[in-house]
């Protein structure tokens, strides 16, 4: 099978990807998210006939492949640039999948879970718990959601991952920090998100979900730190996921259509399963090391099987 993974060959992920389809007799090759380009027009005349209307896709290997293994979703500083990126490269991969080309994730999920509104929404809608949530468009509203979510809430950008962006505004001083900031203050009309803080007593839950099978481990933030994710500095450990959050973490990916996920959950006051988010291009390093599972071998495994 030729299969292109879409993301940086300097990967951790696009490698071990690499590694697990070429060991398993695949053609593999990597492209890169710059790397694509696509063209839209007649094709090549025929004689005096001019060819019916077709796509064109490059590179080569993007194509040509019989399936494609989405990491990653880089995009630029500057929003509307980024957005201009993502757009394009959901626009590619949902032509690609038209022509009968295995995507996974799928254009459909990956812009519903790389938008944290959209995706939050949707959840709610499917009667999945999820925490209160607000987004506003200006510095008034920011300060009457804050309010609303009894003083303690989570800024975080529609888009991002990694921790990256969060900020936590546990008091007023906090708040008016938060406002103060440059990039704030740029910005006076931005759009902003806010989730109300679940104390978490320093831990959550990364389930991955892929296809029917479920992988799950707890993360501690550092000390001193309320954000618990491996790039921010927290520990992962091994855990014995109950089944009420493992059903959780099954039927958001089922509502996303997310055929890999990773669901992060925290508990709530009565032990009951959050879901702060799903990463439709989630990490599983930590998981790899904590379960002693071949994640990137699983995943070529799902995709021969489908």
């Amino acid at each position: 099978m030729r299969v292109a993974v879409v993301g940086e060959p300097t990967g951790w992920h696009v490698g071990r990807l690499y590694e697990s389809l070429a060991a398993r007799g695949h053609q593999a090759a990597v492209v890169r998210w710059s790397e694509i380009a696509a063209g839209v027009g007649p094709a090549p005349a025929t004689g005096t006939a001019r060819g019916a209307a077709c796509d064109s896709f490059s590179p080569p290997a993007l194509a040509m492949a019989d399936a494609v293994l989405v990491r990653g979703m880089p995009g630029a500083t500057a929003s509307d640039v980024r957005l201009e990126e993502v757009v394009f490269r959901m626009d590619v991969l949902g032509r690609v999948a038209a022509r009968g080309t295995r995507v996974i994730n799928s254009p459909r999920s990956l812009e519903s879970a790389i938008d944290k509104y959209l995706s939050l929404a949707r959840l709610a809608a499917a009667r999945l718990p999820v925490p209160r949530t607000l987004v506003v468009q200006d510095a008034a509203q920011v300060a009457e959601a804050w309010d609303t979510l009894g003083g303690d809430c989570v800024v975080k950008p529609l888009f991002g991952s990694r921790g990256r962006g969060l900020y936590r505004l546990d008091s007023r001083a906090a708040l008016s920090a938060w406002l103060d900031l440059p990039e704030t203050r740029q910005r006076p009309q931005a759009v902003v998100y806010l989730q109300e803080f679940i104390h978490h007593g320093g831990w959550d839950a990364r389930l991955l979900v892929l296809g029917s099978d479920v992988f799950a481990m707890q993360r501690w933030a550092a000390t001193g730190e309320w954000r618990t994710n491996i790039a921010r500095g927290g520990r992962a450990a091994p855990f014995a996921a109950p089944q009420t959050w493992i059903d959780t973490a099954r039927r958001a990916a089922a509502v996303l259509e997310t055929e890999i996920a990773g669901v992060d959950l925290v508990a709530a006051a009565d032990g009951s399963p959050v879901i702060l988010e799903v990463n439709a291009v989630p990490g599983w390093q930590a998981l790899e090391t904590v379960t002693g599972i071949d994640i990137a071998a699983r995943v070529v495994g799902y995709m021969e099987a489908g």
